[in-house]
This record gives structure tokens, sequence and C-alpha cells, in this order.
């Protein structure tokens, strides 16, 4: 629910406006992701040139939800990656998979779905990458359109039918929870093959022929809501970067409890999700981790903005991107 200021006629005005803004996003967006593809060099130009933090200092711009949202965005990196159709297994193969990039990431996460195609290729996965997948639909489904979010299910279920795989992997928690509810929901029009969270399939996989590089740093473990109360999978982030020698892991104090972001609840009630935030980095300072990782791409960005805020040196990333770098992703 959203939240309206309180101020006769102008609460109506702010509420019509912003209802506004976020259909154009996901009418333009959301229900055609391959387009982030498109204006993800144009968006690393508008910051490389300092447009973006122009944009936010701007009146009309300050307060809403276009300025929150500019303070979410982190740096864009890989802005001229272009997604193949099919990454084929590096030495010995051990099958197909097909892997799910979800919309907001394809924009802000490049990083974490190009090293889950390296690592996957490097255990001897060949990753179909189809190009007319979509949102998986959790925006929709959270704010009651069933209709258009069951849409989209069905869209990505025709863009993986037909592929010879193992598994869906899906490397954001949140994509990974809805998707699976609706795997579940119904069963007689699954899609081609189970949705799996990447944590959980490389768990699983065979390592002794992958070599890893030590890393005798602390890392801290974020566990987002959808990972620990959906999908059950909290305890595989922790096993998965066990694999990197001299690691030392650590949960992130107050785990059990949400850090903010929660899909757009960020942007629908952003005082009491900045407040949430707060009591993560509160713990970020006691833990004096060198990293920390987290499984939903919201939540990454959540803590990013913080840390950005706080001109924290800690980096965040996805568990999957620092164990590629540790197998040497370049």
């Amino acid at each position: 629910m959203m939240t309206i200021p309180p101020s006769g006629l102008m609460k109506g005005a702010v509420a019509k406006k912003r209802n506004w803004f976020r259909s154009l996003l996901e009418r333009v967006f959301v229900d055609k992701s391959k387009r982030f593809d498109v204006v993800r060099p144009l968006m690393y130009l508008f910051q490389r040139i300092g447009l973006q933090e122009k944009l936010q200092q701007l009146s009309i711009v300050k307060g809403t939800r276009l300025g929150l949202l500019l303070s979410k965005l982190p740096l864009i990196h890989f802005p001229l990656h272009r997604w193949q159709e099919t990454y084929p297994a590096i030495g010995r193969e051990c099958g197909e998979v097909a892997l799910f990039l979800g919309c907001v990431a394809r924009l802000v996460d490049i990083e974490t779905n190009i090293s889950t195609i390296y690592v996957l290729n490097n255990l001897g996965y060949t990753v179909h990458v189809p190009n007319s997948q979509t949102c998986c639909g959790a925006l929709y489904q959270h704010s009651g359109r069933i209709a258009e979010a069951a849409d989209l299910i069905q869209r990505n279920k025709k863009a993986f039918a037909g592929l010879n795989i193992k598994a869906i992997i899906s490397t954001a928690s949140g994509c990974g929870a809805h998707l699976t509810e609706f795997y579940s929901q119904y069963q007689t029009e699954n899609f081609s093959a189970p949705i799996v969270d990447i944590n959980k399939f490389l768990v699983e996989q065979d390592w002794s022929e992958v070599k890893i590089t030590a890393l005798p740093k602390k890392v801290v473990v974020h566990d987002p809501c959808s990972m620990r109360n959906v999908l059950r999978a909290s305890s595989y982030p922790y096993r998965l970067l066990a694999h990197i020698p001299g690691i030392e892991l650590m949960e992130l104090a107050g785990n059990n409890f949400c850090c903010g972001a929660a899909g757009t609840y960020f942007l629908d009630q952003p005082e009491i999700a900045e407040s949430l935030l707060s009591d993560k980095m509160a713990a970020l300072d006691r833990a004096e981790a060198n990293y920390l990782v987290t499984s939903n791409i919201g939540c990454l960005l959540h803590f990013t903005s913080g840390l950005r805020d706080q001109e924290k040196k800690l980096e965040a990333l996805h568990p999957v991107t620092l164990l590629a770098r540790q197998i040497g992703i370049q």
C-alpha cells in the first residue's frame, strides 16, 4: 500500500503522479525487460557526465519517487554487454541449464549474471539465455494485479519451452520465490524444468576439478526474507562460499529482520525502509567485515545505497560474484 502525504487536495495529486510514474516504468521496461539492455549504455553515460547527481538535486525531484529511485541506482557496469543465446560448457560437460536474467538486474547488476554463467561454464554446464524472457511478475503480484503477473509467467514459460535443460537458474531470491510459487500452484502447466536458486544448484555440484584462490577475508552474509521464508534456502550461500579457502564467514546480526527493500516497499514506505536499513548498517559496523553478500537484487541495491551514503568501503555483492572472482573471472 502506498503512503499518501497528509495534505488535502495535494494528497490526491501526489498519489496520481506517483501512480503514473510507476505505471510508465512498468509498461516501458518491466513488461519488456530486454529494453534494459538498450538503456544501459545511456544510463552509464548519464552517470558518467554527472547528470544523475544533478537531477537528484533539483527541487522538483527531491522527495519524489523518482528522486528516491535515483538514489538507489548504483554505478552501471558492463554498459555494452549483450547476451548470447548460448554459453558453452568449459571442459567436461555435465549438462545444460538456462538462466533467468530478471528485469532490474539487466540494468544494474550485470556482474551477478555474468558471474553465474562463468561459474556454471567452469563446472561443465552449457547455459542458455532465452532472448524472449521477461520480468517474473512479482512486482505485479505484490500489488494485487494477478492477471498481469500470470501473463508474464506464461510469456516466460514460452521463452524457456523446448530447451533440454536440468534447471532454470535464478540469481535473485525474490524472482526465484515468485517463480517457484507459481510453479507449485500450476503443476499441469510447469516450466520446462524446475526453478532453482543459484546457491542451491551450485552447492549440489562436484567441485573437485575447480581451482579456487584463497580469500583470507571476513565475509558477512545477509539472508533475504524471500531466501529464508519462501525458498527455505538460507543455508546454501554459506555452504557455497565455504568452498573458498581461507574465508571467514559470519551471519549478519538481525538476519531474521527485513532490510527494508522488500520489492518496492522502499518506494512505498521509505521512512520505515530507511529505518530498517539503518539497523543493518549498524550491524555491519559491528561486524567489521570486508564484504557483504546477499542473494537478492532488491536487498543488494538497498545495501549498496546505504553503504554509499555512509561512505563505507565495504563492498556488497552476490555470493556467486565473489566466488567467480576467486575462480578467475576477469
